[in-house]
């Protein structure tokens, strides 16, 4: 998975090897406009962009298929990062793209202030998405309303460790005095959701960090192993359980609220027919739904076409 931290664009969108985008992007540049005035558009034919990794191309399956059951023909791209999915998005070759909402208000806050700007997103839902749609709106982009469902950066640590020390929360941990080696990315010893955070209003006691990334096997083992105490992964990680490994709850909100939000071009796609055909995903999506598809796609091999229909037919939401 991904670790997500704001970062400027460091390219405009242009010839991605395998030929997957070809040219620079077309579209007017919305850099400096202060609002949009065109009318919101409702194009038949709407591209749905997929990062590339199984949670993305799930929720762009999703979509596709609740756009097509409300009468619009679709196709899917898929583009492995930020820098060019984004621009791609603001000039129309991708038309509806599944996003988190506070990790896309820093990117979008760094892309027209800087890296060191403040941070736009934060654990307030509400206030994220303010935010959001302020910066996305002068981009041509329509921020739609975000659902139950989150996938935010978590801690795991091993059940029967949670168990000998009694601890469900990272409260829990702060207050146990327990020192604690962490598995994460190389950049969790600054950032301040992660081991700063953890510090600071969390009380734990990091004695290091080990770089093994986010949620990848080699961090789960080595947590599994007593290598390591704690893991940092995510709230739909859906394999802690084959390592024995138990999420311990955020419970004073250090993380940020990365709902899932879907993210539209407005000149194509920013009718309110394409709002409420996304909108009925809302009604039923949560967090612990994703992380059971991401299982099925990740553990059981099943592809995500197959896994988004039946959920969706399992909801009531295709015939």
């Amino acid at each position: 998975m991904r670790f997500r931290t704001a970062a400027a664009a460091t390219a405009l969108l242009c010839t991605l090897a395998g030929g997957v985008l070809t040219g620079c992007a077309s579209g007017p540049s919305l850099e400096n406009r202060s609002q949009v005035t065109a009318s919101p558009g409702d194009s038949h034919h709407l591209t749905i962009g997929s990062a590339g990794f199984t949670e993305s191309d799930l929720l762009a399956q999703l979509y596709a298929q609740l756009l097509d059951h409300a009468g619009y023909t679709t196709s899917m791209l898929t583009v492995a990062n930020r820098e060019l999915y984004e621009p791609a998005l603001e000039s129309g070759q991708i038309d509806v793209v599944p996003e988190y909402a506070a990790t896309l208000a820093d990117w979008l806050n760094a892309k027209k202030h800087g890296v060191d700007a403040p941070p736009a997103g934060s654990p307030d839902l509400d206030a994220t998405m303010k935010s959001l749609r302020a910066l996305a709106a002068p981009r041509g982009l329509t921020v739609l309303p975000p659902g139950r469902a989150v996938d935010q950066n978590a801690f795991a640590v091993r059940a029967s460790y949670a168990r000998e020390h009694h601890l469900k929360t990272l409260s829990d941990l702060g207050a146990s005095g327990l020192k604690v080696r962490l598995a994460a990315g190389d950049e969790c010893v600054r950032r301040p959701y992660c081991a700063p955070g953890l510090k600071k209003v969390y009380g734990i006691h990091i004695t290091g960090v080990d770089p093994k990334g986010v949620g990848t096997t080699q961090a789960k083992r080595a947590v599994q192993s007593g290598r390591d105490h704690m893991v940092l992964t995510t709230t739909t990680d859906a394999t802690l359980d084959s390592f024995g490994l138990v999420l311990l709850a955020d419970d004073k909100h250090l993380q940020n609220a990365d709902y899932i939000v879907p993210v539209v071009n407005r000149a194509r796609a920013g009718s309110p027919r394409v709002a409420e055909a996304l909108d009925k995903l809302n009604d039923v999506l949560t967090t612990q739904d994703l992380a059971d598809m991401n299982r099925q796609v990740d553990s059981w091999r099943r592809l995500p076409a197959q896994v988004a229909r039946t959920y969706l037919e399992n909801k009531g939401l295709l015939k």
